[in-house]
Parts: structure tokens; sequence; C-alpha cells
């Protein structure tokens, strides 16, 4: 799997029977078909000798063709130190966190879920005022209705297969206009998902034996070589609201311990200005100045000492907007201006910053020739659309082009710190653990009194990898660590 992830991340997926189909043209026996389904399903033991040595054998022997076949093609491609270092070393690592877990206090969580249940009702009642009847909110068809039909707050709009658009973008534009009735369904929404995806769920994955919860952690799910999590999902909890930070509390720290919270500081940021060379933005970082300050002063033509907040977030807004490859359009909704005002932003950005605008060309026309981007470290990223006839798709695919560099190099650098650290806390035979990757943050448990050497172990280990031999930083990683007895208190 791994093989086939690092030779062709975005080209196809990377189970066995896919691989089988696509490299052994050779379609594998269903585990249905063995077992059967609905009420005659079997269990295993119950399959004929047969049947079942014929579908577990072919797993092996599959298998083993497929790393032949896999293997050779990655030293041919000159893509082994990817396999070497970024992801065989790695199932180890994740193992160990998955079967450590993180300690969930169920109490907890039953009183937020009581919480939410009391503002999901608060919100219903003020959704069915408006409406002037009570309906399933959560049915996009009976809320089109009110929506396009009772309320008439909206032009009709339908979707694809011809049903009423209730989408969350539809309900975002709606809301800008003013209308109260879109807010309180968002609102609903969002609390709703909250109490179902976590505070309700994770009381059902909390293990009975440990008291803990144990996600599995996925090494082929994305296409940049970001980690992902499931069963549960602990990687989207919300991080900048109040109920994120709610959810976030019953996440705690065995009795004397800490749980310990380590992250870059704007590392994609630091990527982009290291990968593009930009000048401006690399003696910022060198001379440990506020970014989105300096690129306020640079885009507005402001003093940077007279930016105020509110020049600083729409300069936020740009940042990170130019990573993911924001359109006028996305740019003037999120910081309320006109498109025509957005459009100067950007413009004025580029004039400021003319390294990024020369990455973004040069990162589109390598991939429409190539079909793939590399991140810092040479791990590739297919984007198979980038040539497509289709104006959105290819404009998708090239924003994802410009993304990807930058989103996977920061996925490699944070698992080289994840494996250093995890060297250093063995050789000093420390019980500290590390439990959870959230993307550029790491989470660890430790006792109390180890606590000031392990963050001192963490911040080194995290801050190494900018001088590492895979890749030499022109600026330095910059690190914020916290500690406290829960997850919500560490932020």
């Amino acid at each position: 799997m791994l093989l086939s992830y690092v030779l062709d991340a975005g080209n196809n997926r990377h189970n066995m029977d896919t691989l089988s189909e696509l490299h052994l043209d050779h379609k594998t026996i269903s585990y249905k078909d063995v077992v059967g389904v609905g009420k005659k399903q079997l269990n295993f033991s119950e399959v004929n000798l047969k049947e079942a040595t014929e579908y577990a054998a072919e797993d092996a022997d599959v298998t083993y063709r497929l790393y032949e076949i896999l293997f050779d093609r990655v030293n041919n491609e000159k893509l082994s130190k990817i396999y070497e270092i970024f992801e065989k070393p790695m199932i180890k690592l994740l193992s160990k966190m998955e079967i450590e877990g993180i300690k969930v206090d169920n109490a907890y969580l039953k009183d937020l879920s009581k919480k939410f249940d009391f503002r999901l009702k608060k919100i219903e009642k003020k959704i069915y005022q408006i409406s002037g009847k009570q309906f399933n909110i959560g049915s996009p068809k009976q809320l089109g209705e009110i929506i396009y039909n009772d309320l008439k707050i909206a032009k009709l709009k339908k979707t694809k297969k011809g049903s009423l658009a209730t989408s969350a973008k539809i309900l975002e534009d709606l809301a800008l206009s003013g209308h109260k009735f879109p807010n309180l369904v968002l609102e609903w929404r969002q609390v709703s998902k909250l109490k179902s995806t976590y505070t309700d769920a994770l009381q059902e994955h909390i293990n009975k034996k440990t008291k803990r919860v144990h996600t599995s952690f996925l090494l082929a799910a994305t296409n940049t070589g970001r980690l992902a999590s499931s069963d549960p999902n602990l990687q989207n909890i919300p991080i900048k609201t109040l109920d994120g930070k709610q959810i976030r509390k019953s996440f705690v720290a065995e009795n004397d311990n800490v749980l310990i919270s380590a992250d870059y500081n704007q590392i994609e940021m630091r990527i982009l200005a290291d990968m593009a060379d930009v000048k401006e933005l690399k003696k910022a970082f060198k001379n440990e100045q506020d970014i989105h300050s300096l690129t306020a002063s640079q885009v507005f033509d402001t003093a940077i000492n007279k930016v105020d907040d509110n020049l600083r977030r729409k300069a936020k807004a740009i940042n990170f907007g130019i990573i993911y490859g924001i359109t006028q359009y996305g740019l003037a909704k999120q910081i309320a201006v006109s498109n025509d005002e957005a459009q100067d932003f950007i413009i004025s950005y580029f004039k400021k910053f003319p390294e990024i605008k020369e990455y973004m060309n040069s990162t589109i026309k390598t991939c429409r020739k190539q079909g793939y981007v590399s991140n810092i470290f040479g791990r590739r990223i297919h984007l198979r659309g980038i040539n497509d006839k289709n104006f959105s798709v290819r404009s998708f695919q090239e924003r994802a082009a410009i993304n990807a560099p930058i989103q996977g190099s920061a996925a490699d650098i944070i698992r080289l710190a994840m494996m250093e650290i995890d060297k250093k806390i063995n050789e000093n035979n420390k019980k500290t653990k590390m439990l959870l990757q959230i993307h550029d943050e790491l989470i660890f448990e430790c006792s109390k009194k180890d606590e000031k050497e392990i963050k001192k172990i963490i911040k080194e280990g995290m801050m190494s990898v900018s001088n590492s031999e895979h890749h030499l930083f022109s600026i330095p990683l910059e690190v914020s660590i916290n500690s406290g007895n829960n997850w919500g208190e560490i932020h």
C-alpha cells in the first residue's frame, strides 16, 4: 500500500483489490463472495476449507506479486528515499500511538451532550417561529421548501440532480444578505454535527478496558502525505470556536500526568518563503517580525506600527488564501470587500512579493507538463485533471498544484519531527507517550515531574528538522509548546 502511495498519490486508491486489478489485471475474491450477505452470512470459521484457503492464499500471493512490481518501480523512479524515510518507519510509530490512545472524561462528555441538546432545542424554536411551522431541519427537501416556497428569501436554485439546493455555501450567501433564518440553520447544523460526531460518538468509542479512545491513523489516505484519522476522526474538531474548545476539554491526562501540545508556527508560510525564495518574508521570519502585520503594511501601504487588528486580519486572510490559491471572489467574501477591491489587494500582494507569483506560475507549468508536483523532499503528488478541458476542474487542480507542495512539505516535516522525538524519548527511557498528531500539532502525555525535560526534548526535536540532512531550511522553524490537564486548557 505504501509503495503504491509513494508512486501514485493522486492517481488511484491503494487498497489491495484496486492495485490487483490495476497492476495484475486480476479481480480478487471478495469477502462477501466467501461468507455471503444478510441473514445467510456465515462466520469465517464456518466457511468451507477449500474456499477459505483460496481466499486467504490469494491475499498473500497478490500482496507479494504487487510488492515485487511496486518495489522495482520505487527504485527505478528514485523514490526509495520517500518510502524508507517517510513511510516505513511511521508504521511502527503510529501503531504505538493507536495502542496508547488518549484518555477521555465520559461524565464531562455526557454533560456536554446535554448542553448541546438544550441549545439545539432553543435554535429549533427560533427556526420554527420564523418558518411558521415545524419541519425536519436536517431534511434538505423540507428545508428547501421553507427557503424557496414559504419564506421566498432566495431565487430558486437546484442541485445537478434536480433537488432544491440547501448547501452550506447557499446558506452562507443568504446569511450575508442579513436574513436570520439561514444563520440559525447553519448554527443548528454545526451544533448538531458536534453533538453527533463528537460528544455522542466519542462516548461510544471509549474502550471499556483502557478507558481511552484509540483513533486509527491512515497513512495513505490523502494526496499530499498528510495523515488522516478515523474511528473517531480527531483531526476535524473546530479549532477556533468555543464549542471546539469545550470538546477538547474532554481529552484529559491521567492522575499525576500532564498533556503537552507542540505545534509549528505558520509553517506553511515559512515553507512558501523558503521554496519560493521570498526575500521580504524570509527577512521578516529571521527578524521574528509578525508576518501578517508585515503583509498588511506592504499591501495596504501603511507604516507597520499603524497596522490595526482589522488590517492584520485582512492580511492574514490574503496570506493563507494565496497558499490555497484563493480567487478574488473567495477573498472578497472572506474579508467582506467588493470583488474589485479584493482583486486590487491580490495584485498589490504579488507586486510586493513577486517571487510568490513566479512560484505559482512555474509550479502550474511544471505540473501541466509532468502531471505531478513535488514537495521539498521529492514526494510526488499527482494531479490528473491539471489539463482537463473543463475550466472548473482545471482551476481546482491548479489551486491544488500550488498548495500541494507546501502542505506536503509541512506533512513530511512533522513526520521527521515525530521520528526524532520518539527516538529521543526512547533513549531517555521516559514513560512519555506521543498520543496524537493533528496536522501541525503533536500531543504528548508525560508525568508532571518530567514535564520540563520532555518539553525541551520535544521542542529540540521539532526545531532540528530545519537542519536535517534531507533539506536545509533558509529560515528557522518556530515551535509553540504548552501544557495542561486537558487538551482544551493547552490552547
